[in-house]
């Protein structure tokens, strides 16, 4: 038996050096995965299992929602592959642009006191490529720390070459295509990153507020109630319910005001929208400043460019209002509002305001000039089929091309895809992948004259001759990573990977990031492939700290996964993470039920020492026979090897290591290994030899199962075993 044995399991000194082991076998990469042969010796075909890790933003840190993320996709992986699958686990990470440009313009204001037009686009961008490449290293090694078992062969990063190869072709099929189009649509505008964003990056917080109730004028019949004063100014109507008869005999009437100092026309308009029992069940609709109300004035063939507020959330009206910030502006409106007799209620109330995820700012609707997919637009699919984009994403769910393990995110789905508007892709910052459209604004005539027109060009390259320029919008990151599943294969080109591997076997990520990213990708390989981008999706909950509250380091809640793993070991966090955590749900972490779980890779350890050790002393040599209770502890290794597979299959991985713990600490190490101990002593050498053969394929098959779940200390364990069936127990084959 090694010494090593005789000493405690020691995490510290042992996970390092097998990461090294499995990434130097190559076992990573699927393509050198050892063949398989049938009880004949006939080679089996291997059948392919992929997924693609959803890509940590470049610059960023491991936190437990990540390890969580890690931990099960990496049981899935190490499962599939023991199962003998070509298995491939597609690394990658996301430049998060907006996130990354706003840390490095921070950087630089602080350390320079210069802006990033001080510096220039050029210099800006070699600055963030510095930066990235500087902390990339921190969050992989990260994830080899987590035990990954990850194909880093195909390392995949949004903004390399191939991927930029990739978006410039979407961008420019999508275009050709009629899906994407430049328009002016209102949007999410964030007033302090000075870009537009989705409805996905806005982080709705709850803050106090005042709804108003007021009139336009003394004659104006109708009161409304507002939080936001300030846009009444750009209300070009008042919309009530078809069915509320409090308001009938004005649907159709319109009025003029002089609101503080404003002219404004009023229509009033009945529209099903509207909810009657929510304030005075009348909405002042402002269209330039609300999505809802541009809606409703699209609805209505109501006037949309009444733009009161402008890109640095100032008032762009005449008169008093004129160049306050909208905060100010809100008072001022509503100390006009009592000085005129027109304020007829104020109250306070809780208010979910939308602010920017990266940046905090406080997020303006307002109409601009910006570039958008069409999901309600009729194209041709390569399938042969004409159809919408949200046509596409409903049926493959409804048709089980898709599957859900959750059934309730499926509602949700729907839910979305019901509601999608048309999809903004342009950004205002200069990190990302550059809109390839290009301008020119003066063209030749034949005769030789100039005519006054914008000329546009759309191309994966740069249009040729004189007086182009580029468009200075990058495309929203999401739109890169909605090709993550076929741009890591290889796509555009027609590749073995791409033929072997897509569409993906499954897909696993937080239900937070369900729609900006899952059903994107669902759109994205839909109309450029004609296939679905995975067939199953697999989303986790939130991990929380033992109270039920949210992991922060704000919060004073945080526990950080790589303090722990170098404190109790990796497979202890693992294992904490996966036990009670059902697919879908949240769950709790806490340092002492990590430490709880190093008492268990101590367990195993433990167990190991006692079997080798009498296997050594006993000099077993051949193959002893087993008498019928030895058996049957092989048996039931076998039985516990069926009820741990029949849960992973079903996505509950949770389940199976509830399975696999207590069969390991309270039956086999506390019954049978206890049990052991006096036949071993015992004068019958043939019972002791029986015994310790038995302990050992029982072991075998344990050390199998428990792998996926506790990859380091299994592998270490099985390193030393003698008579083992590979090498490496990565690629041994799973206990059927």
């Amino acid at each position: 038996m090694d010494p090593k044995f005789l000493k405690p399991y020691s995490p510290q000194e042992t996970e390092p050096a097998i990461y090294k082991r499995w990434e130097e076998s190559g076992f990573f990469n699927p393509d050198n995965l050892p063949l398989r042969r049938d009880a004949e010796g006939k080679l089996i075909e291997m059948e392919s299992f992929s997924i693609v890790l959803p890509p940590p933003n470049v610059t960023g840190t491991l936190h437990m929602g990540s390890a969580l993320m890690l931990t099960i996709e990496d049981i899935m992986v190490r499962y599939e592959r023991m199962l003998g699958k070509k298995t491939l686990w597609i690394p990658g990470t996301d430049s998060a642009a907006i996130a990354t440009q706003a840390k490095v313009e921070k950087d630089i204001q602080k350390t320079e006191k210069k802006s990033r037009h001080d510096l220039g686009r050029e210099e800006l961008l070699k600055r963030i490529d510095a930066f990235v490449e500087e902390n990339k290293a921190t969050i992989l090694g990260q994830i080899r720390a987590m035990g990954a078992s990850i194909d880093w062969s195909r390392y995949a990063y949004t903004m390399d070459d191939a991927r930029y190869r990739a978006v410039m072709e979407a961008f420019v099929r999508m275009h050709e295509a009629g899906l994407i189009y430049r328009g002016n649509r209102i949007v999410n505008w964030d007033p302090k990153g000075q870009t537009t964003i989705s409805d996905d990056e806005i982080v709705y917080e709850e803050r106090d507020a005042k709804l108003y109730t007021f009139r336009y004028s003394k004659d104006f019949p109708i009161s409304v109630a507002t939080t936001r004063l300030e846009t009444k100014v750009g209300d070009v109507a008042v919309a009530v319910h078809p069915d509320d008869e409090r308001y009938a005999k004005y649907v159709g009437k319109e009025y003029d005001a002089d609101f503080c100092d404003v002219p404004i026309h009023i229509k009033v308009i009945a529209d099903k929208s509207v909810d009657p029992a929510f304030g005075t069940g009348a909405l002042g609709v402002t269209p330039a400043h609300s999505q809802i109300d541009w809606d409703i004035a699209e609805r209505h063939g109501l006037p949309k460019d009444k733009k009161v507020i402008n890109e640095i959330a100032k008032m762009t009206v005449e008169g008093r209002l004129h160049g306050k910030k909208t905060t100010e502006a809100r008072e001022a409106v509503a100390e006009w509002l009592r000085n005129e007799n027109l304020l007829e209620k104020e109250e306070d109330i809780k208010q979910n305001i939308s602010t920017a995820e990266r940046t905090g700012g406080i997020v303006e609707p307002l109409p601009k000039l910006q570039w958008f997919v069409a999901v309600e637009k009729p194209a041709l699919f390569p399938t042969g089929e004409t159809m919408t984009l949200k046509e596409w994403m409903r049926r493959v769910v409804e048709r089980k091309e898709v599957e859900f393990v959750t059934e309730r995110y499926e509602r949700q789905y729907y839910n979305w895809i019901d509601n999608l508007r048309d999809w903004c892709i342009s950004r205002q910052i200069w990190f990302g992948h550059r809109v390839p459209v290009w301008y020119r604004h003066r063209r030749q005539n034949a005769d030789g004259t100039q005519t006054d027109a914008e000329e546009t060009y759309v191309g994966v390259e740069a249009p040729t001759g004189e007086g182009w320029e580029h468009d200075p919008d990058v495309l929203d990151t999401w739109f890169s990573s909605g090709l993550w599943t076929f741009s890591t294969l290889g796509w555009p080109d027609e590749t073995d990977d791409l033929k072997n591997y897509h569409p993906t076997t499954i897909i696993e990520s937080g239900y937070d990031i369900l729609f900006f990213w899952i059903a994107r990708m669902i759109l994205m390989s839909g109309f450029l492939l004609g296939q679905v981008p995975f067939r199953t999706v697999y989303l986790h909950g939130l991990v929380r700290d033992e109270q039920g509250r949210k992991i922060s380091k704000s919060l004073g809640t945080n526990i950080d996964p790589v303090d722990m793993s170098a404190k109790y070991g990796t497979d202890a966090v693992r294992i904490s993470l996966i036990i009670g955590m059902a697919p879908g749900t949240d769950s709790k972490i806490s340092e002492s039920k990590i430490r709880g779980y190093k008492h268990f890779a101590n367990k195993v350890w433990n167990i190991a020492r006692f079997i080798m050790e009498n296997y050594d002393q006993l000099k077993i040599a051949g193959e002893p026979i087993l008498n019928v209770r030895d058996k049957q502890i092989v048996e039931e290794a076998y039985q516990k090897a069926l009820e741990v597979t029949a849960q992973i299959e079903k996505y509950r991985l949770d389940m199976a290591i509830g399975i696999l713990y207590p069969y390991i600490w309270d039956y086999f190490a506390a019954q049978i290994v206890e049990e052991s101990k006096t036949i071993i002593k015992g004068v019958d050498t043939a019972a002791a030899q029986s015994r310790v053969v038995a302990l050992m394929q029982a072991f075998k098959i344990i050390l199998k199962l428990l792998h996926p779940f506790m990859p380091f200390v299994t592998e270490e364990i099985w390193s030393h075993l003698p008579e083992k069936e590979t090498d490496l127990l990565m690629v041994a084959e799973w206990p059927v």
